[in-house]
């Protein structure tokens, strides 16, 4: 291990408020950052520009995208052709991509690797979140146990932690958080069917937590609506 290896961390920015505010976290912790986006399909790119702007605000020293389409195996209103609903219904709901932060942590594992970081950072959040199974501690703790196995790493006796310092947070905790961390949450895109310009539909579940996180926390909510 190099000697600055144990500050260095790759850290998932999707371009999002809660990823944003990882990234503002895990700098305020002093760990050097490398920020990693994921093209996987999504309905807009608008999110990947924001995480280009983020990784840039926050002082990342490096940014990267990786692309994998799962739009071909689809199943999911933000890799197929689905509606997006904006009334919740029961269960799991239809933007749940299959296997998405499964694929995004491996990647993101493979690239702390490749980096010689030992540090992962992710905004899962299973407090005002979708419902969405791969969000929640159970699947992070096994992640690890994952990683311990999988990797060159691991097999060696090194270890990989991966943080997930909103996990606990309500949205308007997150905020908070993130204005005190000084995240110019106007560069951010939330919503699951962003225009091309990067402004919010205003009614999706994701633009309806983003909005009441911002009132809860008595903060302007800076976000562009269509």
């Amino acid at each position: 291990m190099s000697p600055s290896a144990d500050r260095l961390a790759v850290v998932l920015l999707s371009g999002g408020l809660d990823s944003a505010t990882v990234l503002a976290e895990a700098v305020s912790r002093g760990f050097v950052c490398h920020t990693l986006a994921v093209d996987y399909g999504q309905r807009h790119r608008a999110e990947l520009d924001a995480a280009m702007r983020v990784s840039r605000e926050l002082g990342a020293v490096s940014h990267k995208v990786v692309q994998v389409d799962l739009r071909a195996i689809g199943g999911s209103a933000l890799t197929d052709d689905i509606e997006v609903p904006v009334v919740p219904g029961a269960g799991i709901p239809v933007t749940y991509v299959p296997a998405r932060n499964t694929l995004m942590l491996s990647l993101a594992l493979g690239y702390a690797e490749v980096l010689d970081a030992r540090d992962l950072f992710i905004g899962v959040n299973a407090v005002d979140y979708s419902g969405y199974p791969d969000c929640r501690p159970a699947f992070i703790s096994a992640f690890e146990s994952l990683a311990a196995l999988a990797t060159k790493v691991g097999v060696e006796g090194g270890r990989f932690e991966i943080h997930t310092p909103l996990i606990d947070l309500k949205k308007s905790e997150i905020v908070r958080r993130g204005t005190e961390l000084g995240v110019d949450y106007a560069l951010t895109v939330s919503c699951y069917q962003a225009d091309d310009q990067g402004r919010a539909c205003g009614r999706c579940e994701s633009c309806r937590l983003r909005r009441q996180g911002f009132i809860d926390a008595g903060l302007p909510d800076p976000t562009r609506y269509v």
